[in-house]
């Protein structure tokens, strides 16, 4: 699976800022998928930053709900940890276990969608590079304001900013702590809501992303001892 645009990763901040800028204009959360995704990736990384480096595992569940392909990655990561810039740090591992698989239906990212200050939070940003529709799941809140939430599994909350709904609060169980679900690439907010909690079978992460995050866990903890 090859991106479908690309642009530099060693930029400094400001240019960081302008890529984003000019990759907005090509965000889409009007085209809707045509069918229910069958083949559904989750991401995540990590890192080990006594020598530099970002890791990356994509797991790709079929349409039993079984995972079907696991992939990892890892690449040199020179770029810091910048709050809303961070695709630059996690953006080329993840490039690189992508282009390991097949073309997914959806992708779930452990990060933002559009619930960003700039509009293109990880899951919108690599969405737009990737050209597949993209979900964020995030487990903290990186901007907007919201409501109360109930504590029932299936309990939203919109996410607001600048008065314009960019996600929503969830609760994928019962009195556990929600996630933050936003867009990415071409899925809408109810969409989003709705993938998420539809994967989220037993724990407070959806499936993808939960075996995603054990995938790259066990990576980082082998590159350490290796």
């Amino acid at each position: 699976m090859k991106p479908r645009y690309s642009h530099r990763w060693d930029v400094d901040y400001a240019e960081a800022v302008r890529i984003q800028g000019r990759l907005l204009g090509r965000l889409d959360l009007t085209t809707r998928m045509r069918r229910p995704p069958r083949r559904i990736a989750g991401a995540d990384c990590s890192y080990d930053k006594a020598r530099s480096l970002a890791m990356a595992a994509v797991v790709v569940l079929g349409p039993d709900g079984s995972p079907r392909e696991q992939v990892t990655s890892i690449v040199p990561c020179d770029f810091p940890y910048i709050p809303g810039l961070l695709t630059f740090r996690e953006g080329p591992a993840l490039l690189a276990a992508f282009e390991q698989i097949r073309k997914p239906d959806l992708i779930i990212f452990d990060g933002q969608g559009i619930a960003h200050p700039r509009g293109l939070g990880l899951a919108a940003h690599m969405g737009v590079l990737l050209d597949v529709p993209s979900v964020g799941c995030a487990k903290s809140r990186l901007c907007g304001d919201h409501g109360p939430l109930g504590r029932a599994k299936g309990s939203t909350a919109p996410l607001l900013l600048d008065g314009r709904e960019v996600g929503v609060l969830l609760r994928t169980r019962d009195g556990v702590k929600p996630v933050y679900v936003s867009p990415g690439q071409y899925v809408s907010v109810e969409d989003s809501a709705r993938a998420v909690l539809d994967l989220a079978s037993g724990y407070r992460l959806p499936e993808p992303t939960r075996l995603a995050h054990r995938a790259v866990t066990l990576l980082r903890k082998e590159a350490i001892r290796g």
